[in-house]
């Protein structure tokens, strides 16, 4: 489960920049941006662990770049930074996870530890709403993707419900 949060956090804050990026015809930087994306993948794949630093600070870096400098939509540009943090969170967490002493016990420790993350993550996500509205920059694309982040928390929600059932 952590695995897959990790991979889509990654997929979902490079794509996110991307989009952003995209959407002010940047195309040169949306290639750069794919690439750092799919090599981030690759360190995440080979547990290159000292890449999650890398990856933080590109994705912050592109982010603010995009929101103050480039007046960019916020809701990519801080749903971009979202998914860089949550990347960076899940690879230390995922090392952590290395060192329990039992598969009850990590299955314990993750339960707890990523409906904590998710919750950071729906909150960054309704501000980025929030700010979007605000200037009036509610897209049709915004509205998909928030739409696929509600329909992974209600997955999530309802296999959690699932395990404490057992």
């Amino acid at each position: 489960m952590t695995l897959f949060a990790l991979l889509f956090s990654i997929v979902f804050g490079v794509g996110s920049l991307a989009f952003g990026y995209h959407l002010a015809n940047l195309t040169p930087i949306v290639r750069w941006i794919i690439y750092f994306g799919i090599l981030w993948l690759v360190a995440a794949w080979q547990r290159w662990r000292w890449f999650a630093y890398v990856g933080i600070t590109f994705n912050l870096l592109a982010a603010a770049l995009g929101l103050w400098l480039l007046n960019f939509p916020p809701g990519w540009m801080f749903a971009g930074a979202i998914g860089g943090l949550l990347a960076f969170d899940l690879t230390d967490f995922r090392y952590r996870l290395r060192f329990s002493a039992s598969d009850q016990e990590r299955r314990i420790v993750e339960n707890r530890h990523l409906p904590r993350v998710t919750l950071l993550a729906v909150l960054g996500m309704i501000l980025s709403s929030f700010a979007m509205l605000i200037k009036r920059q509610l897209t049709f694309e915004w509205a998909v993707l928030l739409m696929i982040v509600a329909v992974f928390g209600i997955i999530q929600l309802v296999d959690r419900f699932r395990q404490r059932g057992r």
